[in-house]
């Protein structure tokens, strides 16, 4: 590109430099000697070199192409029989027959067109988004990007059937087509959950081999936006609140039962622990009540041990039933005391006592004389 433009600002500074030397040249010799003589004057051999040199110039420059990497070349060709060459020309320095050929660029690199309803995003101003009926009958607006690039193979082709004009005259046009037909097959709601992405990778197919019968490569369709009448937009949104609002119940719902589950847990836990605590000071008792029988079977007076362990250490004397048999010895009582009682005012009872220790009777020997005066 660098090359191409250095040759032509050199031609142009040429064709300037020589036109205004004719001029001034015409000029000065005419008013000097006269038109003829001045006419005369640029007739000469050094004045002929360089318009020859002008001329060869002006010829490399118009047969010299340069092709960006970005760009492939379309030739136009009048010594062609059919009027163009049939092969595209790729990125670099390439020559054409001067004034019979005339090479057009096309861009092969990635384009995006967009179609929205926001004025500064679309390739067009104003509203451009895509109006459609889906197939309940509602009206949807939608905001898309395509981002495709050009068959460098086929643009000889797009060249004769689009010329420039393959925006304006195929990728919009085909774009909305297809979009507006495969809307048509969905219900409303389904363009508004989740067999969108359904929706737009039917766009994205159609639109592909559309593209490609054509000689342009699609990359991805993308869908934007989607956007429904505000009568049908609020009962959208109304429906929301209202399932919402079942959510919400359902949440607290469970919340409920999941207290209820907890507490449940908590009086099972507690009652099982309980149970567990029971049991185990069974066992323990039990094993207890084992061992303070191996214990009796070995020792029977440990019985006796433990009841008199039991006895407050200030009982003297303990009271039986006379039909009771004794089960321990009584404590020990001075042998010979005299034991006084009175009966009546004029009855007065005297006794020696004699008390042996016996293991598992007592003998009481009480002499008892009365005195009656």
């Amino acid at each position: 590109m660098l090359i191409d433009q250095t040759i032509q600002f050199i031609t142009y500074a040429l064709w300037a430099i020589f036109i205004v030397f004719i001029v001034a040249y015409l000029t000065i010799m005419t008013r000097r000697r006269g038109f003829n003589v001045a006419l005369r004057g640029l007739l000469r051999y050094t004045l002929l070199f360089v318009l020859t040199f002008i001329l060869f110039v002006t010829y490399i420059d118009a047969g010299l192409v340069f092709v960006e990497p970005q760009e492939v070349g379309v030739v136009v060709s009048v010594p062609s029989p059919q009027g163009y060459q049939d092969h595209p020309y790729r990125s670099g320095l390439r020559w054409i027959v001067p004034f019979l050929e005339t090479m057009y660029r096309y861009p092969i690199s990635w384009q995006t067109y967009t179609m929205s309803s926001n004025p500064i995003e679309g390739a067009v101003n104003g509203d451009d988004s895509i109006r459609a009926r889906t197939l309940d009958g509602q009206e949807v607006s939608l905001d898309s990007s395509e981002i495709f690039q050009i068959d460098p193979d086929q643009v000889v082709r797009i060249h004769i059937d689009w010329q420039g004009r393959y925006l304006e005259d195929f990728v919009r046009p085909v774009t909305r087509g297809v979009v507006r037909t495969i809307v048509s097959q969905y219900q409303a709601d389904e363009v508004n959950s989740s067999k969108r992405l359904d929706l737009e990778r039917d766009i994205n197919d159609q639109l592909r081999q559309t593209f490609a019968e054509k000689g342009f490569l699609l990359d991805r369709f993308i869908l934007r936006n989607i956007a429904f009448s505000p009568e049908y937009a609020l009962e959208i949104e109304k429906k929301q609140v209202a399932q919402q609002g079942i959510i919400e119940s359902q949440h607290k719902a469970d919340q409920v039962r999941e207290l209820a589950r907890g507490e449940a847990d908590a009086v099972l836990t507690k009652a099982q622990a309980d149970a567990q605590a029971t049991l185990l000071r069974a066992q323990a008792e039990s094993n207890a009540l084992k061992l303070i029988d191996e214990a009796l079977a070995q020792d029977k007076s440990l019985l006796i041990y433990r009841y008199i362990d039991k006895l407050s250490p200030a009982i003297k004397v303990m009271l039986v039933p006379s039909n009771a048999p004794y089960l321990l010895p009584l404590p020990d009582l001075n042998v010979g005391e005299t034991i006084t009682s009175t009966i009546s005012p004029t009855t007065t009872v005297t006794g020696t006592v004699t008390a042996p220790v016996l293991p598992t009777t007592i003998t009481t020997t009480l002499p008892i004389s009365t005195t009656i005066p």
